[in-house]
């Protein structure tokens, strides 16, 4: 009778395991480390959140891949390893408050709430908006606040903010964002012409100083505005 009951429990634990635990533990390890990602908060919280639940069913097998994935209305969800290393860029703590500007599926709202106290995230298309919110929900997130609008304004209510973390490609840095940065904050973003090469850069508010910094080479989708 015990033994029965003992394979009942392994079979059930056997199928509540996350069948792509191994591949996320390989993409960490493999892609992202590798590539010199050393944060030690920010590998916990790429090992921690499910990629798979962010993108379409049928692409799910595909989800720990490090390439960006489609996620419908012309929208992709990052590569991992950009995720991650926008991540480390602005030297996440457990008592920031961070704006994400491009919500998509919700993967690097998700990636930066294991890690910081507050995430306010701004989708400026409803369906994916709207759908990312839920997904944070249900996924137990609940220091990440969503919303559906034109992220160029930020979200001012909640500021300032330690850092911002933008997921689009603008050719400057909207003003609005740079006065909702806190002091010594940092702003992540790439610059540059949609679709063609941009430059991912870390700019940094000290007072009435503004530094930037070039980092690497990326190609994002382009950041879009509400049409008048």
């Amino acid at each position: 009778m015990k033994s029965i009951l003992f394979l009942c429990i392994s079979l059930l634990l056997s199928f509540q395991k996350d069948p792509f635990e191994r591949k996320r533990e390989e993409m960490v390890s493999q892609t992202i480390e590798k590539n010199g990602v050393t944060d030690k908060a920010v590998l916990k919280s790429m090992r921690a959140v499910k990629r798979h639940l962010f993108v379409p069913e049928d692409i799910a097998s595909s989800a720990y891949e490090d390439r960006p994935l489609p996620i419908g209305y012309g929208q992709t969800i990052s590569q991992p390893f950009i995720v991650a290393y926008m991540t480390e860029v602005i030297k996440p703590k457990p008592e920031y408050n961070v704006l994400e500007i491009g919500t998509g599926s919700g993967y690097q709202a998700a990636v930066l709430a294991e890690i910081v106290k507050e995430v306010y995230t701004i989708e400026i298309i409803p369906e994916l908006g709207n759908a990312a919110a839920a997904r944070l929900k249900k996924l137990g997130y609940r220091n990440v606040t969503a919303k559906v609008a034109d992220g160029y304004f930020g979200w001012p209510e909640h500021g300032p903010y330690d850092a911002i973390v933008v997921t689009a490609a603008a050719e400057f840095v909207p003003p609005p964002l740079l006065e909702q940065l806190k002091d010594g904050g940092k702003i992540v973003i790439p610059i540059g012409s949609p679709f063609m090469n941009q430059t991912l850069m870390v700019i940094e508010k000290k007072g009435k100083k503004i530094t930037t910094r070039s980092l690497m080479p990326v190609v994002f989708v382009p950041f879009t505005r509400e049409k008048d």
